[in-house]
């Protein structure tokens, strides 16, 4: 089974006087530029699929020894957590684009975990991808 690596790039930039011995790339009287802010709410779906990523890496660290642990961890039912972590059976390709759908302005949302999962149930991405698409 191979990994989903999310990759983003941020700035970080100091505002006021000198930390650290780094000096400010502001200058003086200049306004710092401030990215708008995406509006609406994160998909749940979303939030779900990370949530996932997250329940899966620990417990292949061994940080949770199973998936009773975890559900108990996180105030789930058993099932409920095989369920999320069902998403990771997902193909990354499908992954990627559940984690980065645009925040919803209003209404219900395209995807839906309950439409998932006779998904994540294909054994093969490449049938999920031509379904999911």
């Amino acid at each position: 089974m191979s990994s989903l690596v999310v990759v983003r790039t941020f700035h970080i930039a100091a505002i006021g006087g000198q930390r650290g011995g780094h000096r400010n790339s502001l200058r003086e009287g200049q306004e710092p530029v401030v990215e708008p802010q995406p509006t609406g709410r994160i998909p749940r779906i979303a939030k779900l699929m990370a949530l996932a990523i997250r329940c899966d890496q620990l417990l292949r660290s061994g940080a949770v020894p199973d998936a009773s642990a975890l559900a108990r961890l996180a105030k789930v039912s058993q099932p409920r957590m095989t369920q999320i972590l069902n998403l990771t059976l997902l193909a990354p390709k499908i992954q990627e684009r559940l984690l980065f759908l645009d925040p919803l302005e209003e209404g219900k949302p395209e995807v839906s975990e309950k439409g998932l999962r006779q998904l994540s149930a294909e054994v093969h991405w490449e049938s999920q991808e031509k379904r999911y698409s």
